[in-house]
């Protein structure tokens, strides 16, 4: 089959590897019909992340099973599956709290020996605890199918992010970030029911999604600027949730500084250098708390698959790109230089 490597930084290929097969009675193999490329993929790509020369890249994919292990029990095969971006077995102690990503047997697509979400097909570990079923309607309506696709990591990174910000009803609320995890972050704090949804980012592409998805302001300023625009707004005080999707000192002090005392901040941007953008002291004197990691992706499916097929949350619009899989090295460039906000791939 063919998949997406990655040799180097900026050398992306696609190129044949080994077909995905049944390895233990645990799995399924899952031919692939919607992939993406995520924004945390570009730190492999730039170099900021070590990655072995042929490793296989990406983790966000839904499609059809096309065969089971003998110990799979609720899958077979013709399902439409939509894959959150960890494996887990589902029934580990910390599975059982719903901290899937902490799973004492799970892993991340694409690591060392595992296949990759962008490619032909994907062996799924741990089937019945990773995949859920989607309606097999969904794959006649190609835009029903991106949204469900987003529910593979960015909008339950968002919710995670806006759970671990406190978000709730007639809350304020500020969303530091305006890539697809910060756009969705946006859409999460509205289904939540917050009243005012302040949005930092100059991007008017995005920014104008952010205002489809709920938020009433946009703050197109940086640093000690935007800190004082937002502050502006909320009366001095600051917002009651801040989610911060970004993962850098800047963003991070900003955040801090843009928070209401008694607030919180629920931080989901993976970390390159954000936690020199703490001041605990600072935090400690105003009461802000900080709460965030990995989303547990696969706990939120469920609930959020119920408001994607009722048409309560539509998160499709964050994708802006669709490549073939010949074309995914074009899609990393398009997102490195952000003339793309998130890339879909159709295998």
């Amino acid at each position: 089959m063919r998949a997406t490597v990655i040799h180097a930084p900026h050398d992306i290929r696609v190129e044949e590897v080994p077909d995905a097969a049944i390895q233990r009675p645990e799995d399924a193999v899952v031919r692939v019909l919607r992939a993406c490329i995520c924004g945390s993929d570009l730190w492999a790509y730039r170099g900021e992340a070590a990655r072995q020369p042929g490793q296989r890249i990406g983790h966000e994919f839904l499609g059809i099973v096309e065969e089971t292990g003998s110990a799979v029990t609720d899958l077979r095969a013709g399902d439409l599956v939509v894959a959150p971006f960890m494996w887990s077995d589902g029934t580990c102690e910390y599975c059982a709290e719903g901290l899937f990503t902490s799973c004492e047997h799970g892993g991340f697509w694409g690591s060392v020996g595992h296949d990759g979400g962008q490619g032909e097909a994907v062996r799924v570990p741990h089937a019945d605890g990773t995949l859920v079923k989607l309606p097999a309607e969904a794959v006649s309506d190609d835009h029903l199918l991106t949204g469900l696709l987003a529910l593979s990591d960015v909008m339950g990174t968002g919710h995670h992010a806006a759970l671990g910000a406190g978000v709730r009803e007639g809350s304020t609320v500020a969303v530091v970030g305006d890539g697809a995890v910060g756009l969705c972050g946006v859409l999460a704090a509205k289904r939540l029911g917050a009243e005012r949804i302040i949005a930092l980012g100059r991007h008017a592409v995005r920014t104008d999604i952010a205002k489809l998805f709920g938020a009433t302001d946009v703050v197109a300023e940086r640093g000690e600027a935007a800190e004082a625009a937002v502050r502006e707004l909320l009366g001095g005080r600051g917002a009651h949730a801040v989610i911060e999707a970004v993962g850098t000192e800047q963003s991070m002090r900003t955040a801090v500084n843009i928070t209401r005392d008694g607030g919180a901040i629920g931080y989901v941007g993976v970390p390159h250098g954000s936690g020199t953008g703490l001041d605990l002291g600072v935090m400690f004197d105003r009461n802000i708390t900080l709460r965030g990691g990995v989303a547990p992706v696969r706990a939120y499916i469920p609930e959020l698959l119920k408001d994607v097929l009722s048409g309560v949350i539509d998160p499709a619009p964050v994708f802006d790109r669709a490549v073939s899989l010949d074309e995914v090295p074009d899609g990393y460039r398009a997102m490195d230089d952000r003339s793309a906000l998130k890339v879909m791939i159709k295998p």
